[in-house]
């Protein structure tokens, strides 16, 4: 008691005497210059180093100041240079001065944690680029000198450095409380460079579809969705979802119907919202279809393939001598320019193909003569037998009555060529702001699907074309189009795009020149596992939304770079509305939490 008692009395003096050391020797420690606001430090490299990568550490009370996907500046001090990275792993939490496995460690967790030792955080960064002093960034050739201090970005220079910034708002990315991510609808590199949405079913991709259109369609862009579920008819209506309008109203937004939106199921088939007020039936244009692509879509084997391209020739050959057409000097010189790969004969129907197929048929199993449904060639039947004999259909009848019957079949459904239906107009179909939606909820064939969705992409590229030639001689922009196209994996299938290649390399052609003329393709599906690669290889942009099959992570893998392992590791286990986020004007992807879809789907059950 008396050495305490001898320490309290100890003369005010002596206290004066230790500040007035301290002052001479420089004061209280203050960090240096090139430290002043860091939290953290780079740590030495060991043995499992990766390139690329580097170790920080910071004191336990800055922890959350570096979430996942944190972008910070690392001023390596002893050689002057100034590095940008992300984080990548972390932030982990570790023991000062023990392994966290340690026993002491485990058996005070174990006993309550009475004895928990101070602790510290460690991230680990991935080296993006290196800033020179005008700013500019290149890819980095060295790496940061241990001990070097680490300062957090803003949001605003986030958004800088990942070029996150745009007209299009996606969703926040996660680990920020406010950072938003956006794309710009009108920048070339966005939607013409065209966008895969994929995703396990649940995983939110169908929020992130009517999202975007909702957004795109603010941004005057012309969209068009082949809705094969009928979830996207009732996008004109607000969400009723209370778990939705709750998480708008999160955000600051507001649940609210997609304007300008309309409607459009073939003839004899419903849509699945019949109170939508701009409701369309259409039909489809025979003359639209290349002959090869309908022989690939009908699934025809070699010989069928081969009595259809000779039917399909003896008709041509009729409406010319029929004068049905060409009839004009122009017709003329526009036949001689048509390119039957890319489309079908002007003017002619399926009736007047089928017409020809029966009375080959009827001509080979010497059978009365059939009902002609045209009346063009019903008027004209000798001469149609004349022009079948000189064409020299050697083959015998029932191979006939197949063909016959595989058109029968199409023929049957009244989708082609009505008079009770007009046919899409694509001229009004791509209209700034506009949202048309096409409804096969009621069709079940795939045949029938892939028949629409191949008159579909040859009309919009067609009316693209035009709408780009004449932007361009106006001297403005052209409207951005996009073709939002669900269940990819049913038209592109790797097993389908192997019997339909001609199909496919129209396909390709649109992808192609979409680029140039702002048209743009969106392929969503579940099951990016039946995507051949030639598809991916299309593609430039990703939103991946929950993927639980390794086997398809690795396909992915191969198809698209830039997503780090820490990303990849994540997708299995993304909750609804999560996706990874990669597009080409991004500095680098990330994990974005979705914004909720202000409209109402229509949701399968």
């Amino acid at each position: 008691m008396k050495n305490r008692d001898d320490i309290l009395n100890t003369p005010e003096e002596a206290f004066k005497a230790i500040d007035e050391d301290s002052e001479k020797a420089g004061g209280a420690y203050a960090p240096p210059a090139d430290f002043e606001g860091s939290i953290g430090r780079t740590m030495f490299d060991t043995p499992s180093s990766k390139d690329g990568t580097v170790t920080v550490l910071m004191p336990n009370e800055n922890i959350d100041a570096l979430p996942s996907q944190a972008l910070v500046r690392i001023k390596s001090v002893i050689d002057n240079r100034i590095y940008l990275g992300a984080v990548i792993e972390g932030p982990f939490a570790e023991p000062d001065g023990l392994r966290a496995d340690a026993t002491p460690m485990v058996i005070s967790i174990v006993k309550g944690g009475l004895l928990i030792p101070r602790y510290h955080g460690r991230v680990q960064v991935e080296i993006i680029g290196e800033k020179l002093e005008g700013g500019a960034i290149v890819p980095p050739r060295r790496r940061p000198k241990p001990n070097s201090p680490v300062f957090p970005l803003d949001a605003s220079e986030t958004a800088e450095v990942l070029r996150i910034y745009g007209n299009m708002r996606l969703g926040l990315a996660d680990g920020f409380d406010e950072l938003t991510v956006n794309i710009q609808s009108d920048s070339k590199s966005v939607f013409p460079r065209h966008l895969g949405i994929l995703g396990t079913t649940g995983g939110g991709k169908s929020t992130t579809v009517s999202g975007l259109l909702s957004k795109a369609q603010s941004q005057n862009m012309a969209m068009v969705i082949i809705d094969i579920e009928g979830e996207y008819c009732a996008i004109n209506e607000p969400t009723q979802d209370r778990i939705m309008q709750q998480s708008l109203e999160r955000i600051g937004l507001t649940a609210t119907g997609v304007a300008n939106t309309h409607v459009y199921h073939l003839i004899g088939k419903d849509t699945r919202n019949p109170t939508h007020p701009s409701r369309t039936q259409f039909s489809l244009r025979f003359s639209e279809l290349s002959p090869y692509a309908v022989q690939e879509i009908l699934e025809l084997n070699d010989a069928q393939s081969e009595r259809f391209s000779k039917a399909y020739e003896i008709t041509k050959i009729a409406m010319e001598r029929f004068g049905i057409w060409p009839r004009t000097p122009q017709d003329r010189a526009q036949l001689i320019e048509l390119d039957e790969l890319e489309t079908g004969f002007p003017e002619m129907r399926l009736n007047h193909l089928y017409d020809v197929v029966a009375q080959i048929a009827a001509m080979k199993n010497n059978d009365p003569d059939p009902d002609l449904t045209t009346p063009e060639f019903s008027s004209r039947r000798d001469d149609l037998k004349t022009i079948i004999n000189a064409s020299h259909a050697q083959t015998h009848g029932p191979s006939w009555r197949k063909v016959q019957g595989r058109l029968g079949q199409i023929r049957r459904l009244r989708i082609f060529d009505s008079n009770q239906a007009r046919p899409l107009d694509y001229r009004i179909m791509l209209q700034p702001g506009r949202i048309s939606i096409i409804d096969l909820s009621d069709t079940d064939s795939p045949h029938v699907r892939n028949l629409v969705i191949a008159e579909l992409l040859r009309g919009i590229q067609n009316q693209q074309d035009n709408n780009y030639l004449a932007a361009v001689k106006a001297g403005r922009q052209p409207t951005p189009t996009s073709i939002f196209i669900e269940e990819a994996h049913e038209f592109l299938s790797a097993h389908r795009i192997s019997q339909m290649e001609v199909l496919f390399q129209q396909v390709a052609r649109i992808a192609r020149r979409g680029r140039k003329r702002w048209l743009g393709l969106v392929f969503i599906t579940q099951m990016p596992q039946h995507l051949p690669d030639e598809v991916l290889g299309l593609i430039n942009n990703w939103i991946l939304h929950k993927i639980t099959d390794s086997n398809v992570v690795t396909k992915l893998k191969r198809s698209i770079g830039g997503i780090n392992e820490g990303l990849w590791r994540q997708l299995p286990s993304l909750a609804p509305g999560q996706a990874v986020v990669s597009f080409t004007t991004q500095a680098r992807p990330l994990l974005v939490t979705i914004d909720p879809t202000p409209c109402r789907l229509l949701m399968v059950e």
